[in-house]
């Protein structure tokens, strides 16, 4: 059935670990439509603010995988990880609506918390640098999916499964998950259940 015809769109849940993300599709009824495995970036650190902008700052050095790079060239190599993971993002997510038979309307992102303004304040607070990355990961998917028109949820990752069976008009979401990973087959595991709800509550509130 070609995409024009539906009326109803589809949704799409993120559960992101580094630079890696798996993201869960569901249909309006709650029919999973597709389940993937992305990587944002390819060939460069992972992790430039925990590790790389660490050691810029003096953290960790005593570690035996820690090496000395400058403040500067640390910045410089987020920027690099970021426009990667930009790329990626839009790659992705272009891929993703191609193989989907359904429009796609939204997508759900963990929540992510706030941050220094610029690259070098998030370096410097530890705090910060210890989330930076995997929000730098999730601000990408974010803008990808606003350049295609799709609307972004933040999603509490307490209260995701709470929304989702809410959505579901307060179904068992455990054993629908259940029920939904047994169609899929494996792997079906945590994260997968944590993106395919995300997708369920972001439908229901769109």
């Amino acid at each position: 059935m070609a995409k024009a015809q539906i009326q109803h769109p589809a949704a799409v849940g993120v559960a992101e670990h580094g630079n890696s993300a798996v993201l869960v599709t569901v249909a309006p009824d709650g029919g999973l439509l597709d389940r993937r495995r992305i990587d944002l970036t390819r060939g460069l650190p992972t992790h430039p603010y925990h590790h790389e902008g660490s050691w810029a700052v003096g953290r960790y050095l005593n570690s035996p995988w820690a090496r000395e790079i400058s403040l500067a060239d640390a910045v410089a190599l987020v920027e690099r990880v970021r426009d990667s993971a930009s790329r990626g993002a839009h790659e992705s997510l272009e891929a993703l609506a191609a193989a989907v038979p359904v429009p796609i309307a939204s997508i759900a992102i963990r929540v992510c918390p706030p941050l220094p303004a610029t690259t070098q304040e998030r370096i410097a607070d530890t705090r910060a640098a210890n989330v930076a990355d995997s929000v730098m990961y999730r601000e990408s998917l974010a803008a990808a999916a606003e350049a295609r028109g799709w609307s972004v949820h933040w999603y509490d990752r307490e209260r995701v499964f709470h929304d989702a069976a809410a959505a579901l008009g307060g179904k068992d979401i455990d054993i629908f998950l259940q029920v939904m990973g047994r169609s899929a087959g494996p792997p079906w595991q945590a994260k997968h259940k944590l993106a395919a709800a995300a997708a369920l509550a972001a439908g229901a509130r769109r």
